[in-house]
């Protein structure tokens, strides 16, 4: 299809494309979400797998391990393989694929099985998960997806804490007698309507030049995530070895091997699975090293979180998942504030805002666990909650704003895969920090103590370098642009636009 012909297409469907697009919104977001609440549901349901499956503590690490390394090794090229393959198509066979591993979680006969199908699970995530924003960048004008990215971060504080809330109430409950079994099977009506509405309501988007996959790209990330995620995900279980340091000092060589082939394969043929063009936008290069940091502080945090109430205080799963109901709903209203007013009016000092207001949250919660000790109710937690919440709000949904907000159309699938990869990354780092920040404490207490006391004290010491990297991340926040593009040139629409219409398919 010419330019012209697919401009006279564009125009003659306007109407119900405007339709459509919000149809479609509500599909990815979806997507989004149960992608996110998988992530952490699996955490509460470990006791009750272990117990009727007699897992192994090996096997009940790879259950959870083995999704984190395969999504994040996978992320990079399952957003190459939107910008190449077109972004509706793979986001339907991610969430199909998703769909499908999740009934064969929730089958599994053995825990075998069950580790196989949460690798395949989180390899299929990892085709779903860029294309949601990929799809949104390509498929909003400029003005419209500050609005977007706030639903957007919405959805993340809302499958932030809906996940352990979710999980133990499905556990508690035992649906049919199936024990752990429905926090799986409950993808399936979710994904098969996704994947019913997505193939109508989403609109198909690509690069408007042909590339092609690179495989040498895919091998030497793949395996220098795994170089680095695998030793921090087991290495406190098998006590730090040699091989681990040597592993993740590999992984730094692998990687810089990348850097250097992805430029003269981009000089090359022009096309490289990551762009590294994009590391000279500068929103682009700052905000991902602020999502970086930001996602080793959550990875530090939401950890200890879960460990210090189930087994510090010794209070039930679904105690916990209620106790966290003040922060999903606070991050989900400052992320809708965020975007639609505040940054428009004030810029990078929102998110700036945003990191101290959740160190200042994070210091709260560490005075009352000292001050209120093993005694310490739910409800007083609410308020250190309540402004950790609103801090992570006034960060999330404008921070992807920023780092998409000047990357061309072109590569929105490359960018959203980094972006989701860096979190990942992030994550993983902070979750390895945890033997260090955390369990550090903990056994340095007696073996024959109780150990809700040296869960408390565990929790107040890690919660605070939570804090110590909020201030980082603030400082970090000089790098970027004082306002996002699109709040800066309201008249660069139409230049979008036309760039986006060869890209857009029928």
């Amino acid at each position: 299809m010419t330019s012209t012909e697919t401009s006279l297409s564009t125009s003659a469907g306007a109407g119900a494309t405007d339709r459509r697009r919000w149809f479609a919104l509500a599909i990815v977001m979806t997507a989004a979400f149960m992608d996110l609440v998988d992530v952490t549901i699996v955490n509460i349901a470990i006791p009750s797998i272990q117990r009727n499956e007699g897992a192994s503590f090996s096997q009940i690490q790879w259950i959870t391990a083995g999704y984190a390394l395969a999504f994040a090794a996978g992320l990079i090229t399952g957003g190459r393989l939107g910008d190449i393959h077109g972004r509706k198509r793979v986001f339907l066979v991610g969430i199909g694929g998703f769909t499908l591993a999740s009934a064969l979680c929730g089958l599994a006969a053995n825990p075998e099985m069950l580790v196989a199908s949460r690798i395949l699970q989180g390899a299929m995530a990892a085709l779903m998960v860029p294309q949601v924003l990929a799809i949104v960048h390509a498929t909003f004008p400029a003005h419209e997806r500050g609005k977007v990215f706030g639903l957007f971060g919405a959805v993340v504080g809302l499958g932030a804490v809906s996940g352990p809330l979710l999980g133990a109430l499905l556990t508690e409950w035992n649906l049919f007698g199936l024990e752990w079994r429905p926090i799986f099977l409950i993808n399936l009506p979710v994904g098969v309507a996704g994947l019913i509405l997505g193939r109508r309501f989403i609109t198909e988007s690509r690069a408007p030049y042909a590339l092609k996959l690179d495989l040498v790209g895919v091998a030497l990330v793949t395996l220098g995530l795994l170089m680095l995620l695998y030793p921090l995900t087991r290495g406190r279980e098998l006590g730090w070895p040699l091989w681990g340091y040597v592993s993740m000092g590999g992984a730094l060589v692998v990687l810089a091997a990348l850097v250097a082939y992805e430029r003269r394969k981009a000089a090359r043929d022009g096309s490289p699975l990551i762009e590294l063009s994009l590391f000279r936008v500068k929103s682009f290069a700052a905000g991902i090293a602020v999502q970086t940091v930001f996602g080793v502080g959550l990875g530090i945090f939401f950890l200890v979180w879960t460990l210090y109430m189930q087994i510090g205080l010794g209070w039930s799963a679904l105690r916990a998942g209620l106790t966290g109901v003040p922060f999903s709903i606070a991050v989900s209203v400052a992320a809708g504030m965020s975007v639609q007013k505040l940054v428009p009016r004030f810029g990078r000092g929102v998110l700036q805002a945003g990191a101290l207001v959740m160190a200042a949250g994070l210091a709260l919660y560490v005075w009352e666990s000292e001050r209120y000790g093993l005694a310490i109710a739910s409800w007083q937690m609410a308020l250190p909650l309540i402004v950790m919440g609103a801090g992570m709000g006034l960060i999330v949904a404008p921070l992807t704003d920023a780092i998409l907000s000047e990357v061309p159309r072109e590569h929105a699938g490359s960018a959203s895969g980094l972006i989701s990869t860096v979190q990942q990354m992030g994550n993983a780092l902070g979750l390895g920090l945890v033997s260090v920040v955390f369990f550090g404490v903990v056994d340095d207490r007696p073996a024959s103590a109780q150990p809700g006391p040296a869960f408390v004290d565990g929790f107040q010491h890690a919660v605070g370098w939570v804090a110590v990297v909020m201030v980082v991340i603030f400082l970090l926040m000089f790098a970027l642009p004082r306002r996002p593009a699109q709040h800066v040139e309201g008249a660069g629409e139409d230049s979008l636009a036309s760039d986006s219409e060869p890209v857009l398919v029928g």
